[in-house]
Protein backbone atom coordinates (compact mmCIF):
# COMPACT_ATOMS: atom_id res chain seq x y z
CA UNK A 1 0.00 0.00 0.00
CA UNK A 2 1.09 3.59 -0.67
CA UNK A 3 0.60 6.04 2.17
CA UNK A 4 2.12 9.18 3.65
CA UNK A 5 3.84 9.66 6.99
CA UNK A 6 1.93 12.31 8.94
CA UNK A 7 3.68 11.97 12.30
CA UNK A 8 6.70 10.31 13.88
CA UNK A 9 7.09 9.44 17.55
CA UNK A 10 10.21 7.52 18.59
CA UNK A 11 10.37 4.48 16.28
CA UNK A 12 6.70 4.66 15.26
CA UNK A 13 5.63 6.23 11.97
CA UNK A 14 1.97 7.12 11.63
CA UNK A 15 0.88 6.56 8.03
CA UNK A 16 -2.24 8.01 6.45
CA UNK A 17 -4.02 5.74 3.99
CA UNK A 18 -7.67 6.02 2.87
CA UNK A 19 -8.68 8.25 5.80
CA UNK A 20 -7.16 5.89 8.36
CA UNK A 21 -3.92 6.14 10.34
CA UNK A 22 -1.62 3.13 10.71
CA UNK A 23 1.17 3.15 13.37
CA UNK A 24 4.08 1.36 11.69
CA UNK A 25 7.67 0.41 12.35
CA UNK A 26 10.41 0.18 9.71
CA UNK A 27 12.10 -2.83 8.23
CA UNK A 28 15.31 -3.73 10.04
CA UNK A 29 17.40 -2.96 6.96
CA UNK A 30 16.49 0.73 7.28
CA UNK A 31 18.69 1.13 10.35
CA UNK A 32 21.47 -0.93 8.81
CA UNK A 33 21.51 1.26 5.70
CA UNK A 34 21.01 4.49 7.71
CA UNK A 35 17.65 5.21 6.09
CA UNK A 36 15.42 7.53 8.14
CA UNK A 37 11.82 8.20 7.09
CA UNK A 38 10.48 11.70 7.83
CA UNK A 39 7.09 13.38 8.05
CA UNK A 40 5.87 14.05 4.53
CA UNK A 41 7.45 10.93 3.01
CA UNK A 42 5.34 8.81 0.70
CA UNK A 43 6.01 5.17 1.50
CA UNK A 44 5.05 1.65 0.58
CA UNK A 45 3.86 -0.18 3.70
CA UNK A 46 2.24 -3.43 4.79
CA UNK A 47 -0.93 -2.52 6.66
CA UNK A 48 -1.29 -6.03 8.11
CA UNK A 49 2.24 -6.25 9.48
CA UNK A 50 2.29 -2.48 10.18
CA UNK A 51 5.67 -2.24 8.50
CA UNK A 52 7.23 0.50 6.34
CA UNK A 53 8.85 -1.27 3.41
CA UNK A 54 10.14 1.48 1.11
CA UNK A 55 10.48 5.28 0.98
CA UNK A 56 9.43 6.67 -2.39
CA UNK A 57 11.35 9.43 -4.18
CA UNK A 58 11.17 12.80 -2.46
CA UNK A 59 10.32 16.10 -4.13
CA UNK A 60 12.47 17.86 -1.54
CA UNK A 61 13.94 17.31 1.91
CA UNK A 62 14.83 19.59 4.83
CA UNK A 63 17.14 18.71 7.70
CA UNK A 64 15.75 21.10 10.34
CA UNK A 65 12.89 20.52 10.68
CA UNK A 66 13.22 17.04 9.20
CA UNK A 67 10.39 17.03 6.63
CA UNK A 68 9.89 16.29 2.95
CA UNK A 69 7.61 16.79 -0.04
CA UNK A 70 6.53 20.36 0.66
CA UNK A 71 4.70 22.10 -2.19
CA UNK A 72 4.55 25.64 -0.87
CA UNK A 73 5.69 27.75 2.07
CA UNK A 74 3.87 30.73 3.54
CA UNK A 75 6.64 33.10 4.66
CA UNK A 76 4.88 34.95 7.46
CA UNK A 77 6.47 38.39 7.46
CA UNK A 78 5.77 41.15 9.98
CA UNK A 79 5.97 44.79 8.93
CA UNK A 80 6.35 46.04 12.51
CA UNK A 81 7.00 44.56 15.96
CA UNK A 82 9.12 42.85 14.72
CA UNK A 83 10.10 45.18 11.89
CA UNK A 84 10.32 43.98 8.32
CA UNK A 85 13.61 42.13 7.71
CA UNK A 86 14.34 41.96 3.99
CA UNK A 87 17.50 39.97 4.65
CA UNK A 88 15.53 37.25 6.41
CA UNK A 89 12.78 37.32 3.78
CA UNK A 90 15.29 36.98 0.94
CA UNK A 91 17.05 34.14 2.72
CA UNK A 92 13.76 32.28 3.07
CA UNK A 93 12.96 32.93 -0.59
CA UNK A 94 16.34 31.59 -1.73
CA UNK A 95 16.06 28.53 0.49
CA UNK A 96 12.64 27.69 -0.91
CA UNK A 97 13.71 28.28 -4.52
CA UNK A 98 16.72 26.00 -4.02
CA UNK A 99 14.42 23.25 -2.71
CA UNK A 100 11.69 23.60 -5.35
CA UNK A 101 9.11 24.92 -2.89
CA UNK A 102 6.76 27.69 -4.03
CA UNK A 103 7.15 30.64 -1.62
CA UNK A 104 4.16 32.82 -0.76
CA UNK A 105 4.90 36.04 1.12
CA UNK A 106 2.30 36.48 3.85
CA UNK A 107 2.25 39.97 5.34
CA UNK A 108 1.15 40.68 8.94
CA UNK A 109 0.70 43.78 11.09
CA UNK A 110 -0.12 46.14 8.22
CA UNK A 111 -2.38 48.03 10.64
CA UNK A 112 0.59 49.11 12.78
CA UNK A 113 2.10 51.25 10.01
CA UNK A 114 1.54 54.93 9.40
CA UNK A 115 0.53 56.01 5.89
CA UNK A 116 4.05 57.25 5.10
CA UNK A 117 5.59 53.98 6.31
CA UNK A 118 3.14 51.99 4.22
CA UNK A 119 3.87 53.93 1.03
CA UNK A 120 7.57 52.97 1.12
CA UNK A 121 6.90 49.34 2.01
CA UNK A 122 4.16 49.02 -0.61
CA UNK A 123 6.75 49.87 -3.30
CA UNK A 124 8.99 47.08 -2.00
CA UNK A 125 6.12 44.57 -2.03
CA UNK A 126 5.20 45.64 -5.56
CA UNK A 127 8.76 44.78 -6.59
CA UNK A 128 8.44 41.24 -5.21
CA UNK A 129 5.17 40.84 -7.09
CA UNK A 130 6.82 42.12 -10.28
CA UNK A 131 9.54 39.47 -10.17
CA UNK A 132 6.97 36.70 -9.73
CA UNK A 133 6.16 36.20 -6.05
CA UNK A 134 2.67 35.92 -4.60
CA UNK A 135 1.96 38.36 -1.76
CA UNK A 136 -1.03 37.92 0.56
CA UNK A 137 -2.08 39.56 3.81
CA UNK A 138 -2.98 37.62 6.94
CA UNK A 139 -6.39 39.31 6.81
CA UNK A 140 -7.16 37.57 3.50
CA UNK A 141 -8.20 34.35 5.22
CA UNK A 142 -10.46 33.06 2.43
CA UNK A 143 -7.73 33.62 -0.16
CA UNK A 144 -5.19 31.73 1.97
CA UNK A 145 -7.64 28.85 2.42
CA UNK A 146 -8.00 28.65 -1.35
CA UNK A 147 -4.22 28.51 -1.75
CA UNK A 148 -4.06 25.58 0.70
CA UNK A 149 -6.34 23.43 -1.46
CA UNK A 150 -4.63 20.28 -2.81
CA UNK A 151 -1.19 21.44 -1.62
CA UNK A 152 1.15 20.45 1.19
CA UNK A 153 2.04 23.71 2.88
CA UNK A 154 4.21 24.95 5.71
CA UNK A 155 4.00 28.23 7.62
CA UNK A 156 7.30 29.75 8.67
CA UNK A 157 8.96 33.12 9.16
CA UNK A 158 9.96 35.60 11.83
CA UNK A 159 9.44 34.82 15.49
CA UNK A 160 6.52 36.94 16.68
CA UNK A 161 5.23 37.62 13.18
CA UNK A 162 1.81 36.12 13.91
CA UNK A 163 1.91 32.52 12.64
CA UNK A 164 -0.18 31.23 15.56
CA UNK A 165 -2.82 33.93 15.10
CA UNK A 166 -3.07 33.09 11.41
CA UNK A 167 -3.40 29.35 12.03
CA UNK A 168 -6.18 30.11 14.51
CA UNK A 169 -8.06 31.98 11.79
CA UNK A 170 -7.57 29.17 9.29
CA UNK A 171 -8.76 26.41 11.64
CA UNK A 172 -11.88 27.48 13.52
CA UNK A 173 -11.87 24.22 15.51
CA UNK A 174 -8.87 25.34 17.55
CA UNK A 175 -10.20 28.55 19.12
CA UNK A 176 -6.92 28.93 20.98
CA UNK A 177 -5.24 31.92 22.51
CA UNK A 178 -2.24 33.30 20.65
CA UNK A 179 0.87 31.38 21.67
CA UNK A 180 -1.13 28.43 22.98
CA UNK A 181 -1.21 26.20 19.90
CA UNK A 182 2.01 24.38 20.78
CA UNK A 183 0.83 23.84 24.35
CA UNK A 184 -2.52 22.45 23.22
CA UNK A 185 -0.81 19.98 20.91
CA UNK A 186 1.35 18.64 23.73
CA UNK A 187 4.30 20.78 22.85
CA UNK A 188 4.89 22.78 25.97
CA UNK A 189 8.13 24.37 27.05
CA UNK A 190 9.63 21.13 28.33
CA UNK A 191 8.21 18.86 25.60
CA UNK A 192 10.12 17.75 22.53
CA UNK A 193 8.62 19.38 19.46
CA UNK A 194 6.97 16.90 17.11
CA UNK A 195 6.37 17.64 13.45
CA UNK A 196 2.87 16.75 12.32
CA UNK A 197 0.96 16.89 9.04
CA UNK A 198 -2.75 17.60 9.25
CA UNK A 199 -5.56 18.14 6.75
CA UNK A 200 -7.23 21.49 6.18
CA UNK A 201 -9.47 22.68 3.32
CA UNK A 202 -8.65 19.73 1.02
CA UNK A 203 -4.95 20.34 1.56
CA UNK A 204 -2.30 19.52 4.14
CA UNK A 205 -0.39 21.77 6.51
CA UNK A 206 2.79 20.84 8.34
CA UNK A 207 2.89 22.02 11.91
CA UNK A 208 6.59 22.46 12.62
CA UNK A 209 8.76 24.35 15.12
CA UNK A 210 10.00 26.38 12.15
CA UNK A 211 13.08 26.23 9.96
CA UNK A 212 15.89 26.44 12.48
CA UNK A 213 18.57 26.13 9.82
CA UNK A 214 18.67 28.96 7.28
CA UNK A 215 22.31 28.64 6.34
CA UNK A 216 23.11 28.63 2.64
CA UNK A 217 26.66 27.36 3.10
CA UNK A 218 25.95 24.00 1.51
CA UNK A 219 24.91 25.66 -1.75
CA UNK A 220 27.36 26.78 -4.41
CA UNK A 221 27.55 30.38 -5.59
CA UNK A 222 25.90 29.59 -8.91
CA UNK A 223 23.04 27.85 -7.10
CA UNK A 224 22.45 30.88 -4.87
CA UNK A 225 22.65 33.12 -7.94
CA UNK A 226 19.95 31.04 -9.64
CA UNK A 227 17.63 31.54 -6.66
CA UNK A 228 17.33 35.27 -7.44
CA UNK A 229 14.62 35.29 -10.09
CA UNK A 230 15.19 38.85 -11.34
CA UNK A 231 18.74 38.05 -12.45
CA UNK A 232 17.28 35.99 -15.28
CA UNK A 233 15.52 39.11 -16.59
CA UNK A 234 18.88 40.80 -17.25
CA UNK A 235 21.27 38.19 -18.70
CA UNK A 236 24.96 39.01 -18.78
CA UNK A 237 27.40 38.57 -21.64
CA UNK A 238 29.15 35.80 -19.74
CA UNK A 239 27.01 32.89 -18.56
CA UNK A 240 29.24 32.32 -15.54
CA UNK A 241 29.03 35.96 -14.39
CA UNK A 242 28.85 36.12 -10.59
CA UNK A 243 27.46 39.69 -10.63
CA UNK A 244 30.22 40.88 -8.31
CA UNK A 245 33.39 42.34 -9.87
CA UNK A 246 32.75 41.81 -13.59
CA UNK A 247 32.97 45.05 -15.60
CA UNK A 248 30.31 44.15 -18.16
CA UNK A 249 27.80 42.82 -15.63
CA UNK A 250 24.26 43.58 -16.79
CA UNK A 251 22.79 42.83 -13.37
CA UNK A 252 24.94 45.50 -11.69
CA UNK A 253 23.87 48.00 -14.35
CA UNK A 254 20.22 47.35 -13.54
CA UNK A 255 20.89 47.67 -9.82
CA UNK A 256 22.26 51.17 -10.50
CA UNK A 257 19.24 52.03 -12.64
CA UNK A 258 16.93 50.74 -9.85
CA UNK A 259 15.37 48.02 -12.00
CA UNK A 260 16.71 45.57 -9.39
CA UNK A 261 15.97 46.32 -5.75
CA UNK A 262 19.25 47.33 -4.12
CA UNK A 263 18.51 45.40 -0.91
CA UNK A 264 18.00 42.22 -2.97
CA UNK A 265 21.41 42.65 -4.60
CA UNK A 266 23.12 43.42 -1.27
CA UNK A 267 21.53 40.34 0.28
CA UNK A 268 22.71 38.24 -2.67
CA UNK A 269 26.28 39.42 -2.05
CA UNK A 270 26.03 38.53 1.64
CA UNK A 271 24.63 35.08 0.85
CA UNK A 272 27.44 34.13 -1.52
CA UNK A 273 29.94 35.26 1.13
CA UNK A 274 28.43 32.60 3.38
CA UNK A 275 29.45 30.11 0.72
CA UNK A 276 33.05 31.29 1.09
Amino acid sequence: MKGQIVKNSSDLYFISYEDKIYPCKCRGIFRKEHITPVVGDYVLFNKDKLLVEKILDRKNYFERPRVSNIDQAFLVTSLKEPDLSLNLLDKFLSLMELNHVKPIICITKRDLLSNSEWISIEKILDYYKKIGYSVVFNTEVDKIRELLCEKTSVFTGQTGAGKSSLLNKLNSNWNLEVGEISKALGRGKHTTRVVELFCINDGKVMDTPGFSSLELKKYKKDEIRSSFLEFFLYPCIYKDCTHTNELECNVKKHVKSHDILESRYENYLSFIKEDE
